[in-house]
């Protein structure tokens, strides 16, 4: 097992990374290889973003630690993909992908899926799927594990974003027969779908912090004590329940220091210039997707808070 002074060793003290060569794929067994014995799903995000050469890679690494977080999972090889957007978007209530109930015992699972990033690269797909409206209208998601082969299930690849178009995102077709246990425990939004925004972001941000700390120490960028003291702070939330307001409140204010931080940067990549440069201008908004929803989490924690005094 790896301790974390030896991960801060490494990232403080160690040789600068050399850049990745190779595809996403090359990236990724590599990011497995490197953070074997490393038992904290965080910590793996920011040594994956601390050997990318680019913000895509990064992210890939901490999405992979949000879902293993998600999943309670020891390590990410073989990590999952998310896949709950539909043709009406990511809302709960736009959910028609459908989770039937056979006379065998086992599951049919029947629908079709948009933006389900990196479902391509996983073994595994979590697809949330719907048992039906509630007599008050709620509808009642489950999660669904989909291994990458089975029959029924088909990927087709999306257009590439104009940002980190190195994560690729993917339509699903759905209509397969799964035993009864690929339904994981608990209900489908509480459980999985609503905390997963706060995992991602907690992964992304690890991720981010690794990549700008090893980029900064391969190009004499500065900031690195900022941005060390922005990842701990990172981990230190990592701690925290994921569901309380105060850890959204302080997410919410570590997201607005790594937007800064990014945009500060610009200037020292600027007198680097290059390919590097220009994907960290070009990536710049992934730090901003999903910004309606987080500031739409960060009201509710501080009505939260309201209440409780």
């Amino acid at each position: 097992m790896v301790g974390a002074q030896t991960i801060w060793t490494r990232l403080l003290a160690g040789a600068p990374p050399a850049a990745p060569s190779g595809d996403l794929a090359a990236f990724l067994r590599a990011h497995e290889e490197r953070t074997q014995g490393v038992p904290h799903a965080l910590e793996r995000a920011l040594l994956g973003g601390f050997h990318a050469d680019r913000l895509g890679f990064a992210f890939a690494a901490g999405y992979r630690a949000a879902l293993a977080r998600l999943l309670g999972a020891d390590d990410d090889r073989g990590a999952a993909c998310l896949a709950a957007t539909e043709e009406g978007g990511g809302h709960p209530k736009a959910i028609r992908t459908r989770l039937e109930r056979e006379a065998d015992g086992g599951v049919r699972l029947v629908g079709e899926k948009r933006w389900s990033t990196l479902a391509g690269e996983a073994e595994t797909l979590l697809v949330v799927a719907s048992e039906g409206f509630s007599p008050e209208g709620q509808n009642r998601l489950r999660v669904v594990q989909v291994p990458a082969r089975t029959p029924g299930l088909t990927l087709r690849r999306m257009p590439d974003a104009p940002f980190a178009p190195e994560i690729p995102h993917y339509e699903l077709s759905l209509d397969v027969h799964l035993p009864a246990d690929a339904v994981l425990p608990g209900d489908g939004y509480a459980r999985y779908l609503k905390p997963f925004r706060t995992q991602e972001d907690l992964g992304v941000l690890a991720a981010w912090a690794g990549y700008a700390i090893g980029a900064a120490r391969r190009h004499g960028l500065g900031l690195v004590e900022r941005t060390t003291a922005l990842a701990l702070t990172v981990l230190a939330l990592g701690e925290e329940a994921p569901d309380a307001a105060t850890t959204h409140v302080a997410l919410a204010g570590v997201l607005d220091d790594a937007r800064r931080l990014h945009e500060y940067l610009k200037g020292a990549w600027a007198r680097v210039g290059g390919d590097e440069a220009a994907r960290w201008e070009r990536d710049a908004p992934l730090l901003l997707v999903a910004e309606a929803a987080r500031k739409a989490r960060l009201a509710r924690a501080w009505e939260r808070l309201a209440t409780e005094r």
